[in-house]
């Protein structure tokens, strides 16, 4: 794990990040200080349709009049 400094870090950032994108872990310090860490991100799958369920058919039934005239407020 290689440990760099903000300067360089600021003046390196796309050299550091193609190094982080092959799967390098990068540490940013400060003062030999580390503070931050650069890694990889995993990507993350969605599943479609995970999320399921079922409304009832009267929720698409016009609101009553009541109702609408509260929202007129």
């Amino acid at each position: 794990m290689k440990v760099t400094n903000i300067h360089e870090a600021k003046t390196h950032l796309s050299r550091l990040l193609k190094r982080v994108r092959a799967g390098e872990e990068i540490i940013i310090a400060k003062g030999g200080k580390p503070i931050a860490r650069l890694c990889p991100l995993t990507p993350q799958r969605r599943t479609p349709g995970l999320l399921k369920f079922k409304v009832d058919k009267s929720f698409f039934d016009p609101l009553p009049a009541k109702e609408l005239k509260a929202w007129d407020k």
